[in-house]
């Protein structure tokens, strides 16, 4: 049963040339501005600067990850992973087309491979303005810097590992949107507390979630309504936009008018956490 609460995928990591400021969070810019050090160089510092930390904590809801909007606001926020899947099949039309019709904002999170795999649907969402586009990691692994698994996917074996995970995508993102995301959520939603602060580190903040809304889009409609049904103010919602076989669609749609009639008012995740 726990399987069945995430996109299953696992891949291998690879390197990518990236900026680094020692006192704050990157903010990187493309691959032909001077003055930055190097990927060898950003590595080693990122290293260096965890060296010897260990985590106590790995779970989907450890220190630092956000679940929640800002208080005091009728909205919820729903977010869609696209987290792999074979080339011409990885988009929920059904889906986009539901909140596109009804001017629902959502925040996508995309793994590198669902890029690779739908390079065109993806430079259409990102050039909707409707949808904020996040980071859901390079090859889709949980966000370890001691090597842990979750649910069977192997994690990022250490810092230099989730450097890779975290960064290679956020290039990628930049690349077509000309905007680094400034969310991660890590395949299968698990982290360690070390990997979240590499994660910011990085200039990342890390979304979790409050309402499993599709359990890795394995629920039925039904399940998928009564799940949304269930939101209060300031929930976050975990749905899946690479599975269009599912019921998502279906549930979303059918909670939407019951959504809408108590006053819920949706936002992109920047919206509802003040960004």
């Amino acid at each position: 049963m726990a399987a069945r609460r995430i996109c299953r995928a696992a891949g291998i990591f690879a390197a990518v040339v990236v900026l680094l400021s020692v006192s704050r969070p990157v903010v990187a810019g493309g691959a032909g501005e001077g003055g930055g050090e190097g990927y060898a160089a950003l590595r080693q510092r990122v290293v260096q600067r965890f060296a010897g930390r260990m985590p106590t904590q790995w779970g989907e809801a450890v220190t630092g990850v956000i679940t929640h909007l800002r208080p005091g606001k009728r909205e919820v926020a729903l977010t869609l992973d696209a987290c792999g899947t074979a080339r011409g099949k990885g988009i929920d039309n059904r889906l986009i087309a539901l909140l596109e019709r009804e001017g629902i904002p959502a925040t996508l999170f995309v793994s590198g491979r669902w890029i690779e795999a739908n390079p065109g649907e993806f430079r259409r969402l990102a050039a909707n303005p409707l949808f904020e586009i996040a980071n859901h990691g390079d090859r889709h692994r949980p966000a370890s810097v001691v090597g842990r698994s979750a649910y069977g996917i192997a994690g990022t074996a250490g810092i230099a590992e989730l450097v890779d995970e975290i960064e290679l995508n956020a290039r990628r993102i930049q690349d077509v949107t000309g905007r680094r995301p400034g969310f991660f959520r890590s395949g299968t939603a698990y982290y360690d507390e070390v990997a979240v602060e590499v994660a910011g580190v990085l200039g990342h903040r890390v979304a979790g979630f409050s309402i499993l809304g599709d359990a890795g889009a394995t629920f039925s409609s039904e399940q998928v309504r009564q799940a949304l049904l269930a939101v209060a103010p300031g929930d976050v919602v975990i749905l899946h936009m690479n599975h269009p076989e599912g019921g998502t669609a279906a549930g979303v749609e059918a909670a939407l008018p019951l959504l809408r009639a108590r006053g819920v008012r949706f936002v992109t995740l920047s919206e509802g956490t003040g960004d």
